[in-house]
Formats: structure tokens, sequence, C-alpha cells
């Protein structure tokens, strides 16, 4: 193919090359952009907790006419309210076990502290995410201790909501433990949760997320402690795991069999989850991140319309071409140019439109990125991206010519002998 034609006609059609070729590069920058932060967004939501998140649920009450004081007798009155109720569920046929739990992983009510490395610490070291359980956490949300061993049962204890005494023992995620002791020595060692007081780790689990998915806890998200202690207040939180297959008989029957145990509660959700008492934890995850898959159908619909944009633009103009050049087109039919000839011509246009718009798309793809990263925190897109979005816009174009183009090899010679 000649090419010197093809740029002296394009020379003749400058305002609908430069729309095009703009078009091109900004549907490009666009969608590479796009499809990062869809992929970005995906593997946020598919990210794992650390737990076994099949039949688990969780169930959340408030007693009526509980003490509300924090005198011992007040608070010994609340942790047998809350024994009795853990002893009435972990009766159920249904359930497997159970624990009192202040918050789980991706629940968006988050209880946190900087943790230090000695006491009086003025600049904690690090920051993690509490869970406070006055059971087997681990069994119960299936969480997997890859070193040192779980609490025994001397170790647990409660104490009041407002309460300030810390554990001698907790068990951390192994990405705590790494950042606090880099060397892989963390067992056996002594963290402060306040200023004064060491606990010293005696297991590490091998991941268990925070609670929240917010961006202000992404540096700490995998880091976790997890503290012996039942809370006891006038309301609680438990963490059910049923037997497989009877996650919804066992969230029914928790209900009834509570509210047999003592009537005197009301079963309500808290933490921004509306009007809602038991979820399972399919459920918590999917209201975690529903904001990320918003955003990932957002950016999939508008991939979607530019490409379409894109694609009818390029039919448009190159429709427009054709009508224009009829009787040049059967000038050269009558001159012996064959229909793939002339389908070749008008691809090869194309391809030259859309190969200027790529390489001023790619340029404006990684500029939007490096701003994005800079006003939003985002990662560095991989230029990956940008290469599968040439392939795909050149692909784009040489199917939008298409049918313009076969339609144009089509015109007869006689065009050539009618007037304009």
């Amino acid at each position: 193919m000649n090419l010197p034609p093809i740029l002296a006609a394009l020379r003749k059609h400058k305002a609908g090359v430069t729309l095009i070729t703009l078009q091109i590069a900004l549907t490009l920058a666009i969608v590479c952009n796009a499809v990062f932060i869809i992929n970005s967004r995906i593997d946020r939501i598919q990210r794992p907790t650390g737990m076994n998140e099949n039949n688990l649920f969780l169930l959340m009450q408030q007693y009526v006419g509980a003490p509300t004081g924090d005198d011992p007798a007040s608070i010994q009155k609340l942790d047998s309210m809350q024994l009795t109720d853990l002893a009435t569920l972990r009766n159920l046929p249904d359930v497997e076990s159970v624990i009192a739990i202040n918050t789980l992983p991706l629940f968006n009510s988050t209880w946190s502290g900087g943790i230090g490395l000695k006491p009086d610490q003025t600049n904690s070291t690090t920051h993690a995410a509490d869970y406070y359980s006055g059971g087997d956490a681990i069994r119960t949300l299936g969480l997997h201790l890859v070193a040192g061993r779980n609490f025994t049962a001397d170790e647990y204890n409660h104490k009041g909501f407002r309460g300030h005494q810390r554990p001698p023992v907790v068990i951390v995620t192994k990405a705590l433990a790494d950042k606090l002791f880099p060397k892989g020595d963390a067992l056996g060692k002594s963290i402060y949760l306040d200023r004064t007081t060491p606990s010293t780790i005696i297991g590490i689990v091998a991941r268990m997320s925070a609670p929240s998915v917010g961006s202000w806890a992404n540096d700490w998200f995998w880091n976790s402690v997890l503290i012996p202690t039942r809370l006891d207040a006038a309301f609680s939180r438990y963490a059910i795991r049923a037997k497989p297959g009877r996650m919804q008989a066992a969230m029914r029957e928790a209900v009834k069999a509570l509210y047999a145990a003592n009537p005197m509660r009301v079963i309500q959700a808290s933490g921004g989850y509306n009007d809602r008492s038991i979820w399972s934890f399919a459920s918590i995850r999917k209201h975690a991140y529903r904001a990320d898959r918003g955003m990932a159908i957002l950016m999939g619909v508008i991939c979607v319309i530019l490409l379409c944009i894109t694609g009818a633009g390029i039919v448009g103009l190159t429709s427009f071409w054709v009508g224009q050049r009829r009787k040049q087109i059967g000038i050269r039919r009558a001159l012996g140019a064959t229909r793939h000839d002339i389908l070749r011509y008008f691809q090869t246009e194309n391809l030259i439109i859309a190969g200027a718009g790529v390489v001023l798309g790619a340029i404006l793809a990684v500029g939007l990125n490096l701003w994005l990263m800079k006003q939003f925190s985002m990662d560095r897109m991989s230029l990956a991206y940008v290469v599968v979005g040439i392939i795909v816009l050149l692909l784009l174009g040489q199917g939008a010519v298409f049918a313009p183009a076969l339609r144009a090899s089509r015109v007869s010679p006689v065009e050539a002998t009618r007037s304009v």
C-alpha cells in the first residue's frame, strides 16, 4: 500500500482526523485507568480475612434494665448474663461453637490502638485492631495458628466495658509480629497495648484483617491482636459458627433461644447496620465492599460507553468519507484497483489515525495515573494495561472501519462517469 496518497487525503480532512485521534487518545487514557481501578477494587473485594467465613454469623443484642455501672457487682452481673447467653447458644443443635466478641473483620466497628515495644513509649511502633473475646476465637472464627499456642482456660478473663486493665498474654497476626519484630522472634516477646502494662505474645495466626476497609486503615489492615477478655456491658455481640449447611436454621433458633432464656432484651443492629440484628458473614462482606463494587460497576459502564462512542465515531467518519469519495473510488476501480485494494486502503487509513491516537493516549494514560497517584494515593498502573489498551483500541478501529470500508469496496467503476 502506497502511503503518500493516504497521508495526502488525511491532510485534506484535518478536522475529522484530529477529532477522531483525540477521541481515541482520551478513550485509551480513561479506559486504561478505569480498568486498573476495576481490577484494584476486585482485588480489595476478594482479599481474605484470615477466617473460615463459611457458616459464620454475628448476632447483636442489648439487655433491658441491665446494670450500667462500673462497680464490681454490676460487672459481675453483666458477665453472668453474658455467660448464660453463651451457654444457651452453645447448646443449640445447629451451633458448632460461639464466642462473645467486640467486633469482626470487615464489620466497620473498629476497636484499635497503638502498640509499643517498651513502657512509656511516646510514639507507637505501629497500629493494630483489638479483638476482645472470652472464648476460643481461633476455633470459632476458623483462624490458622502458625506459631506458638492458643490461650488456656485460666488465661481468659472479663472486665467492664470501660475497664482499662490489659491482658498478660495475647495472640497476634503474622503481619503484626513481623512489623514489631522483623527478625522473626516475636514469640515470647512483650508488647505494650498501653504505656504501662506488658503483654506477652504466646501465639501467631496467619492472618486476621481489621474491621475497617476504609483507606485510613490501609497501613495496618493486617495488624490484629487477639485479647482473651470478655467485655461486660448492657449490649453484646456473639460470633456463632453453625454446623455445615445449618446456618439459616441456627440463625432462626438463636434469636428464639435468647428470648426464651431472657426476654428482657432487644436484639437489634448497631455499627451502622440498618435495623438488622443478625448477619451472616457473607452479608457483612457484601456490605463492607458495597462502595468498591459500585465503583467497579461504574467504571465498567464508563469503559463500555466510551468504547461504543469511539467505535461509532470511527464508523460515522469513515462512512462520511466514503460518501464524499465515491467518484474517486470509482476512478480507482476503473483504473484496475480491486475490491481488496479499496478495503485495505480504508483499513490502512484508519490504522494511521488510530496509531497516532494510541501514542498520544498512552502518554495521557500514564499522566492520568500519576495524577491519580498524587491526588488519591492510588498505586502505580502497570504498563501492561496500556499495552493491552493499545491493542484493544487498534482492533476496535479496524473492526469499526470494516463495514463502511466494505461498502466502499463495492462501489462500481461506473461511479467514475457520474457527475458530482
